[in-house]
């Protein structure tokens, strides 16, 4: 779940995309505790980093709450995007947003994170991973996660501290918003050179 503050341009309750297809449409968020979704001013150093635009690339959102991430990335040009929820509000508010946008390349499926990458077969180019924060469910699921990454896949890691990833990773962004750390990494498991990546 996203778990950063609002900013002042985004009204309660909702969330602005920014760019894309969708740009300037809002959805709406459900109000569940400690649901707030990943700010304008996060997602625009995101999406800068990604370089815009997505087109070709699949994508993942594993801890999808408002949307936010996901919807960004459909909105430009991924033509692929899977949004997993497991709180039954946060979903029913997904499927609200899609229909009301139409956006046509989300996939939305209701589960645990962990169930969904155990039965996956699908590999992803872009993963967005912004699990609560107490539940230090990181370990396990970039565990997981690894068979489940395309050659050179990017991983956007949001979480309340500094995330360090083994020698098969190589981080190419850090920023942080108030108490949030977020991260863009690159999976370099496939590299049969096995040299480390510069950090």
């Amino acid at each position: 779940m996203h778990s950063t503050r609002n900013n002042k341009s985004e009204r309660a309750g909702e969330i602005r995309i920014i760019a894309g297809e969708y740009r300037g449409r809002r959805i709406k968020v459900a109000p569940r505790p400690g649901l707030r979704p990943t700010p304008d001013r996060v997602r625009e150093t995101l999406f800068n980093w990604l370089g815009q635009w997505l087109d070709g690339q699949s994508c993942l959102d594993l801890f999808a709450g408002s949307g936010a991430l996901g919807f960004e990335a459909a909105s430009r040009g991924a033509p692929r995007v899977v949004m997993v929820e497991s709180d039954g509000a946060a979903y029913s508010a997904l499927e609200t947003a899609r229909a009301k946008i139409g956006a046509r390349a989300v996939e939305l499926v209701r589960g645990d994170a962990n169930e969904y990458l155990a039965r996956s077969r699908e590999r992803f180019d872009v993963v967005f991973l912004d699990p609560p924060f107490r539940q230090n469910a990181l370990p396990a699921v970039l565990e997981q996660l690894e068979s489940r990454l395309a050659q050179a896949a990017r991983v956007y890691i949001e979480s309340a501290a500094p995330a360090v990833l083994g020698v098969r990773w190589r981080e190419l962004k850090r920023a942080r918003a108030g108490q949030v750390s977020y991260q863009l990494f690159e999976w370099r498991g496939d590299d049969q050179g096995g040299l480390p990546g510069h950090v």
